[in-house]
């Protein structure tokens, strides 16, 4: 699983015109799923994203978490994390998860998160063609990787 987490003021997603989610101050996490991504993955994923210290304490030092100011989290599907460019001009998309597991996949880390916040976590829509805006704040943006399976 590889995730493109931004510090974000507010961000939304729309699909086809309407608003499928929409976020105050927190994090927007992008995330494309591999083949083999499991349940320990997504939960190491999620509890990583909640506890993760990237928004400012009283000093003006990245030590609180999302959890820690009260943020929000807004959750888009993005399979192209997983693409494969190393090679030619056309990325190869082999890496990621095809729909029929990606999406239990997707559903099951949204619900891990809105476990761990004990609030709902807005969403794009999967497959769909989305527009995303989002004001970063700081600006502070971080890739992750699930760890490698043992």
């Amino acid at each position: 699983m590889r995730t493109v987490i931004q510090r974000v003021q507010q961000a939304s997603v729309t699909v086809e015109g309407r608003v499928t989610g929409h976020i105050g101050p927190g994090l927007l996490v992008l995330a494309g799923f591999a083949p083999d991504d499991d349940g320990h993955s997504l939960d190491w994923m999620a509890r990583k994203l909640v506890q993760l210290r990237i928004f400012s304490d009283e000093e003006g030092k990245m030590n609180r978490s999302v959890q820690d100011v009260g943020g929000q989290v807004l959750v888009v599907s993005q399979f192209t994390l997983l693409a494969d460019a190393r090679k030619g001009n056309r990325p190869s998309y082999v890496g990621a998860a095809p729909p029929p597991i990606a999406i239990p996949l997707y559903e099951q880390f949204v619900q891990l998160l809105q476990t761990l916040l004990g609030q709902p976590v807005p969403t794009g829509e999967f497959g769909a063609d989305m527009q995303v805006e989002l004001l970063n704040d700081g600006p502070v943006t971080i890739v992750l990787d699930s760890p490698g399976k043992s």
